[in-house]
């Protein structure tokens, strides 16, 4: 496993690993917290990301087709999908100059390295939430990575919004986690399960 000394992006890389070694071919087509994409669907986007920001701070390497219209067909395994986008991201984020701003897909452009690496964390450690709850399996999100990536949310997402990258907001509980208040604040029902 490639790491990319960036801890908030290796970390919910993991997340994004782990929920992805799990599936199985019928998990695929499951319906999940993104609504209008299934678990293939949400893998696609969540790889096409990660490759767009290599794309933008090497200048090669960006995903294969549009990350924000996934087909839904992968050429081989989850694994196949997610990992080469993993360790390029990793390795990519492993080139930027910590004290510098570094190119980012996002309509915002260039940020400073730190908030670029918790902007791609954001998506895998979401991504991977929304994959294992999609799946039956426990959420990947603990409270440790979850309020480091509200910090970077708060950061990014409300110019984001119009985009349609993140739903509107949910009104936040007062019993919530820092991963509950994360995912209101995305706009997703900490507590979403797949119809039965």
């Amino acid at each position: 496993m490639t790491t990319s000394t960036w801890t908030i992006l290796d970390h919910a890389h993991t997340a994004l690993r782990a929920a992805t070694a799990a599936l199985t071919t019928a998990d695929l087509g499951r319906a999940t917290p993104c609504a209008e994409w299934t678990v293939a669907q949400v893998l696609q986007h969540a790889a096409g990301d990660q490759l767009a920001y290599v794309s933008a701070i090497t200048g090669e390497g960006g995903p294969a087709e549009n990350p924000f219209a996934p087909s839904g067909v992968l050429a081989g395994t989850p694994a196949e999908l997610v990992e080469p986008a993993l360790t390029a991201s990793a390795v990519a984020f492993a080139s930027v100059d910590p004290a510098a701003s570094t190119p980012t897909p996002l309509p915002q452009g260039a940020l400073p390295a730190a908030t670029a690496a918790g902007a791609a964390a954001l998506d895998a450690g979401v991504h991977a939430w929304d994959v294992a709850v999609a799946t039956g399996q426990r959420s990947p999100l603990d409270d440790e990575l979850a309020a480091r990536l509200l910090s970077v949310a708060r950061a990014i997402v409300e110019p984001l919004r119009p985009y349609g990258a993140y739903a509107p907001a949910l009104e936040s509980h007062e019993d919530d986690g820092a991963a509950a208040e994360l995912l209101r604040y995305l706009g997703r029902d900490p507590h979403w399960s797949p119809a039965r």
